[in-house]
């Protein structure tokens, strides 16, 4: 990835890009209307040159550096600077944001890293969560906004030191898929586990990336995903070595006032030729369709948004209802709108629309659900569930649905788990033999006969086992939900986001995207709980009534009652580091809570 980074750069350079701004930065912390802080072309190479020659000085080839901070500037620079010192970034969170303490202790037993790259802005607060270990403990902490340009002098190819020469000598004989850096999980399905991603891998979504989404160039990416996050900072990292402009803010100035992204959407005089794009979670289109449409009298102009990838969660058919209603009167092209399905295991895209037919919604009836097949009907049918689709799979990557107990394919319409093949999928867990070979070491034990979506794949056992439960229909994925999410009552399967959406749907005293639903053991069958918050603008007082709409709706529309309903403060319900609704710790906790 270094080299290659070079290689653009001096390309960008040749033709005179040099003095371009290429990062846009906007600064909410101090300014409703934001600070905006630009690099051009060669400030990002020193930057990252800076911060690559000092991790030279303190740290050895291969080591690990784990980024706490901030979206910012800096922490782009962290993040290349230690891949151009061939160290193995660690991107993780700023220690500022409440929860994740553990999490991050977690983490650092794990991947063991030896320094820390942060910010001025984060550095107090990694100081003191590192404060209570004794002296040697502590890993080396560098605020690179700190260190001087002139230390970009001081760098030097990695492969060029001695040990980069070893390790070439080494390649020789034994060929290494080098590693890029690690990405870890949330914790919201497992103990947070790092997910090894590789140069060749990497590279390898990359480019699929490029021709599946038919990416245009010039680009300019906007986005303010947080960098901690493998969409974020793969997108940001590599618009950054291509020499393309990427615009971007603060997770938090997002949602405190989602304007500021849909302003950023909008077309400038300078975007005469400039394809827009933008990658979101599901829960912003919801988000901006409330809060952002512009006021009376002012502009908006959506014409040069050529993609709104939509990921992270599952996209639902009311936010692309909502966010089309409020901003296609401004210009949005429909057809922009792009619910995709990726997972870190497979670097990071997996599928994506790739035929004018977008956004597709699609309507399978419930009892056919049931019994993990699929039977379309028409909207408004009372045993109706609408389904996103997510696409076509980002080739030559394969993807196959599967039996997962017996590892067999599945015809399309037939409901199982998602399975992976290709280039582009991660060489595994970190030290995690046992999860490594049950995630990513699978054999297809049984190919169909005609139409087999795996043709052509090697007869291995790396095919990656995603944990999510899908179906093909009419050529396009529909993830119906996480194989261990089902909820298996009296012998029939509830998909917990259908049941979410009927909570959802059966108040407005519920908060929108703040549900969760699983099942705890009983004494003869699983029990249904459901967890859900209360709206902003609720009124405690009216938590009753609520409830009961929602246990009607439940138990009419999937023919099972919630042995308990909670309804909860905002913010309440555990999420993941990402903000998804973590499930499993919600199930988990209410468990624990039971038994004590």
């Amino acid at each position: 990835m270094a080299a290659m980074g070079e290689f653009m750069y001096q390309a960008d350079i040749a033709e005179g890009g040099g003095d371009k701004p290429r990062m846009h930065f906007w600064d909410f912390s101090e300014d409703r209307d934001g600070k905006l802080i630009q690099y051009t072309r060669n400030e990002i190479d020193t930057r990252i040159k800076a911060v690559a020659g000092r991790l030279q000085q303190v740290a050895t080839l291969g080591d690990r550096a784990a980024i706490l901070a901030n979206n910012s500037p800096e922490y782009i620079f962290s993040f290349l600077g230690a891949i151009y010192a061939g160290m193995v970034p660690v991107p993780l969170y700023d220690p500022n944001e409440p929860g994740h303490a553990d999490h991050l202790n977690a983490v650092f037993a794990d991947s063991e890293p030896v320094v820390v790259l942060t910010n001025s802005k984060s550095a107090g607060a990694v100081r003191k969560h590192f404060s209570s270990l004794p002296a040697a403990e502590r890993p080396r902490i560098l605020s690179v906004d700190s260190l001087p340009d002139s230390l970009a002098d001081s760098y030097e190819n990695p492969m060029l030191t001695e040990a980069g020469r070893r390790l070439a000598a080494l390649r020789q004989s034994a060929p290494i898929d080098l590693t890029a850096f690690l990405q870890y999980t949330s914790g919201s399905t497992r103990t947070p586990a790092g997910v090894v991603l590789t140069n060749r891998s990497i590279l390898t979504n990359v480019l699929q990336i490029f021709s599946a989404a038919q990416l245009k160039t010039p680009l300019r990416l906007v986005s303010w995903l947080p960098l901690h996050h493998d969409m974020g900072i793969i997108l940001a990292a590599f618009v950054t070595m291509l020499g393309l402009d990427n615009e971007f803010m603060n997770p938090r100035d997002f949602v405190q006032q989602p304007s500021r992204w849909i302003k950023q959407l909008n077309r400038r005089e300078s975007d005469v030729d400039v394809n827009v794009y933008t990658v979101v979670p599901n829960f912003a289109l919801e988000l901006a369709a409330r809060y952002a449409k512009p006021a009376e009298g002012e502009t908006l102009d959506l014409s040069a948004l050529d993609a709104i990838i939509i990921g992270s969660e599952p996209v639902t058919e009311n936010a692309l209802t909502t966010f089309r209603e409020a901003f296609e009167p401004y210009g949005l092209p429909v057809q922009t709108l792009r619910p995709s399905y990726g997972l870190a295991e497979a670097s990071l895209l997996v599928t994506t629309p790739q035929t004018e037919n977008r956004p597709l919604i699609s309507y399978f009836d419930r009892e056919a659900l049931a019994e993990n097949r699929v039977e379309l009907v028409e909207k408004g049918n009372n045993k109706a569930v609408a389904f996103v689709s997510n696409g076509q799979v980002a080739a030559p990557q394969q993807l196959v649905i599967v039996d997962s107990e017996t590892g067999t394919e599945l015809a399309d319409g037939q409901i199982g788990e998602i399975w992976t093949h290709g280039e582009n999928t991660a060489a595994g867990y970190l030290d995690r033999e046992e999860d490594t070979a049950e995630t990513f070491r699978n054999r297809l034990t049984t190919r169909l006969e005609e139409n087999s979506r795996a043709e052509g794949a090697a007869d291995d056992n790396y095919w990656m086992a995603t944990g999510d439960l899908g179906v093909i229909v009419d050529n396009e994925l529909y993830i119906t939900g996480r194989l261990k999410d089902l909820i298996v009552v009296a012998g029939r399967n509830h998909y917990p986001q259908d049941i979410e959406y009927t909570v959802q749907a059966a108040s407005a005293h519920i908060r929108a995207d703040s549900v969760a639903a699983f099942a705890v053991p009983g004494d003869d069958i699983e029990k249904l709980i459901i967890l859900a918050e209360r709206d902003t603008t609720a009124n405690e007082a009216d938590d009753a009534a609520a409830e009961e709409a929602i246990r009607s709706a439940v138990g009419t529309a999937h023919g099972v009652v919630p042995e308990e309903i909670r309804i909860l403060a905002p913010d309440e319900i555990a999420r993941s580091s990402s903000g998804k609704i973590a499930r499993r710790v919600n199930q988990r906790n209410y468990i624990q809570e039971q038994a004590n």
